[in-house]
This record gives structure tokens, C-alpha cells and sequence, in this order.
């Protein structure tokens, strides 16, 4: 007889297990509708999962931000089946939640295409007018290597292989999608909705340049059609103040992709405007009482030691210059 603690304090009691839906109708039917997965202990799980002891729970719904990063992660899901619907050679990868929304990464011969997006949006439109329930389940470490082998899923094959022994694994179906995934996940495609493809950039596999390039694609995803307009919106208002398209177009300075993505080339009229800054930025800090140093640009590199970047950061750092056989 599982006993269930509301987040108000209140207990629920039954005679047996229950799923997290069950719960929710014995609430109301209001937040039955809304629900779309539950806190357990303060872990996130399915609607779908038994509640088969005395545990603390609260139902999650599409409004809340747990609800929001559940649909921002099944919708990344229902990309990766749409394209995998639409171009059945590609293979996928991972496909995480960011910051207002969510991307998949694809191996695929060839750069997805403005028309290919589209494409790939209107079939995820189509995979929620069809309402597909969204099902775990769970593997052995075996079984899920031969499920992946089988579908040519080389990418998921590597990833299963890295997880420790032992370590169970759960994947998701909806229709004749699957995917290798910890969830939660929404009830169903029906859920889903309030999206929209944004752009494809490469990315390579695991962040390695030595690894495959892969074709990453970007979408937003919200609770309602509402907050996905408003966003949207937002952006495009963005847009119209973008620094990089006015900086251009009033020929203050020019980004040359010779020399390097995001490398800053600054023409006269750029070069009066920041001259000017500068000016007052020296004389603000000199009014303040401050002295201006001048230090090198390098450094040898065992500063960068003592600063600890080159045990946290080395990765992201350029290769230190020889100089006489000292690194700097």
C-alpha cells in the first residue's frame, strides 16, 4: 500500500501500485490533462512509472520548468524521428536541452538544406497529429548493443559500449522510433507542438576535430503556441538590433573569414567610434583615481600553471610559442 506525499502535505494511500497518471487523476482531472511527468523523491520520471512504495511526489506539468525541459527533450526526439522518417540513411546521435530549446546531431552525407527543414518540420507536425505514445523500456547492456548493431546505429553502439557494466539502460519507443535515452519523456507526441527549427550547423563528433563532422540541427521548443510567438518575436527584434548586420552596413568594421570566424577587422569610421570610447574610458578611470599598466601579451607558459588554466582550461587554449626552447 503505497503511501504518496503531495508537495501541500497531504497523503494519498492505495491498496497497489499506481502510475504517476493514476495519481494525478485522483488529484483532479484539471492537472491530469496538464501533467506530463512527476518528481519521485526528487527525481524526475514518466507519468508512466509505478509508484510501488511510500514516496514524495509531485506531478509536473507542461508549465512549469521541469515541464518545459521534459518537452524541449521529447521534442528532440521527435526531430530525430522525423528526419530519420524523411532520410532513413541518417544515423543519429545525441540530442540534448539548451538554453530555450534543444538540438540532434546527425551523421548524414551531405549539409541539411533550408528546403530539407521544412520538410523535417512539417513531418514532426505530422508525427503529433498522430498522438504516438511514448513507451520505455528497459535493456540489458547486451540487448541493446544488438538492437543498435542491428539498426547500423554505430553512434549509439559507441555509447552503449562507454557506459560502465552494470549500468541499466532505457530506451524510448514512439511508433517505429527508438532511442537510446534516460528520460523522462511527454506521454505522447500529442503533447508536443510548440516548435520550430531555427538552423543546421556541423558539429563534430564528441567536440573532436579528429571525429566525424556531423550535421547538428537547432530548435526551440515552449509549453504553448503562445510562448513559442513571443519568442520568436523576441528574436526577431533581436534582429533588427544585431550589432554584427548595423556595424556592417554602417562600414564600421568587417569580420574576414580569411583570417578567422569572429575576428574583427575595424574600418575608419569603426576606428573613430572605438577611439572614442577608449578616450573615455582612460579618462573615467584616471578621474576615478586609477592607474593604467601596460602588461605583455604572452607569458611563459609556467604562469599559466600557477593560474591553473593549464590544468582546467588547456584544451581550449592555443599551443604555447618556442622561444629559445621555452614555451610561452
Amino acid at each position: 500500500m503505497p503511501d504518496i506525499q503531495l508537495p501541500d502535505g497531504s497523503h494519498r494511500q492505495f491498496a497497489e501500485p499506481v502510475t504517476g497518471l493514476t495519481l494525478a487523476r485522483t488529484i483532479g482531472s484539471g492537472l491530469a490533462r496538464a501533467a506530463i511527468a512527476m518528481r519521485v523523491n526528487g527525481i524526475l520520471k514518466d507519468l508512466s512509472a509505478v509508484l510501488d512504495q511510500d514516496a514524495e511526489v509531485a506531478i509536473v506539468t507542461r508549465d512549469s520548468a521541469d515541464g518545459l525541459e521534459v518537452i524541449r527533450h521529447s521534442t528532440a526526439h521527435l526531430l530525430a524521428q522525423a528526419v530519420q522518417s524523411l532520410y532513413p540513411e541518417a544515423q543519429v546521435t545525441i540530442g540534448p536541452v539548451i538554453d530555450n530549446g534543444f538540438y540532434y546531431d546527425f551523421a548524414f552525407p551531405r549539409g541539411f538544406t533550408p528546403e530539407d527543414l521544412e520538410a523535417i518540420e512539417a513531418r514532426m507536425h505530422a508525427l503529433v497529429k498522430e498522438n504516438l505514445p511514448v513507451q520505455r523500456e528497459m535493456l540489458s547492456r547486451e540487448d541493446a548493443l544488438a538492437l543498435f548493431e542491428k539498426m547500423g546505429e554505430d553512434y549509439k553502439v559507441e555509447i552503449i559500449r562507454a557506459i560502465p557494466q552494470g549500468e541499466p539502460l532505457s530506451l524510448y519507443r514512439q511508433g517505429d522510433f527508438v532511442d537510446l535515452c534516460r528520460g523522462p519523456h511527454v506521454p505522447s507526441t500529442g503533447v508536443l507542438g510548440a516548435f520550430k527549427l531555427q538552423r543546421v550547423a556541423g558539429a563534430y563528433w564528441r567536440g573532436d576535430s579528429r571525429n566525424p563532422m556531423l550535421q547538428r540541427i537547432y530548435g526551440t521548443a515552449w509549453a504553448q503556441q503562445k510562448d513559442l510567438d513571443a519568442y520568436l518575436q523576441q528574436l526577431a527584434e533581436a534582429e533588427k538590433r544585431d550589432h554584427r548586420r548595423i556595424g556592417t552596413e554602417l562600414e564600421l568594421f568587417s569580420i574576414q573569414e580569411d583570417a578567422g570566424g569572429g575576428l574583427v577587422f575595424w574600418h575608419p569610421m569603426g576606428s573613430r567610434v572605438r577611439r572614442v570610447i577608449e578616450d573615455f574610458w582612460r579618462a573615467a578611470h584616471v578621474e576615478a583615481g586609477y592607474d593604467l599598466l601596460y602588461t605583455p601579451h604572452i607569458a611563459h607558459e609556467q604562469l599559466w600553471y600557477t593560474s591553473g588554466h593549464k590544468d582546467f582550461y588547456s584544451e581550449s587554449m592555443f599551443d604555447p610559442m618556442q622561444d629559445e626552447g621555452q614555451p610561452y
